[in-house]
């Protein structure tokens, strides 16, 4: 029974991170997460760290990781931290600038921005709300498969 309990951990685990961007081995590259959310992402430090859902976290400081652990989903960026226009426009997973983002109702949307494209601009410039729906509706058949 033991054994059947660790192997369904280890895949719901597996399964939650197969969707996840991690980046030098953490999640959102590294960068705190409540710090968005403050106006301004900073780089994480080791020595305050949470998991959750099989992907590490790093934190500036014990009340960020205070307030992550309280309330993770909060805090989680969209779409597993993949850029929000890739998602919305074809369901695809691709890397991002952590240090291009939006806040908007609550939630934290990461972006692509290199080589002079930069997708937030496209996000803000289209359709936000129409681009959200669809890549809500791309990113929940990538968890449902």
């Amino acid at each position: 029974m033991r054994i059947f309990i660790l192997l369904v951990l280890i895949t719901t685990s597996l399964a939650a991170q197969e969707h996840v961007l991690v980046k030098s081995g953490y999640g959102a590259a590294g960068y705190d997460l409540i710090s968005y959310f403050e106006g301004e992402p900073e780089k994480g430090d080791k020595a305050f760290q949470a998991e959750h859902q099989g992907v590490s976290y790093k934190f500036i400081s014990e009340e960020h990781l205070k307030s992550f652990k309280k309330d993770p989903e909060r805090y989680l960026p969209q779409y597993g931290g993949y850029c929000a226009y890739a998602m919305a426009l074809k369901g695809d997973k691709v890397g991002v600038n952590p240090k291009t983002f939006l806040i908007t109702g609550d939630k934290l949307y990461l972006f692509y921005n290199k080589f002079g494209v930069n997708t937030l601009k496209k996000w803000e410039k289209e359709n936000p709300e129409q681009l959200k729906q669809a890549a809500d509706v791309y990113y929940k058949a990538l968890l449902d498969q």
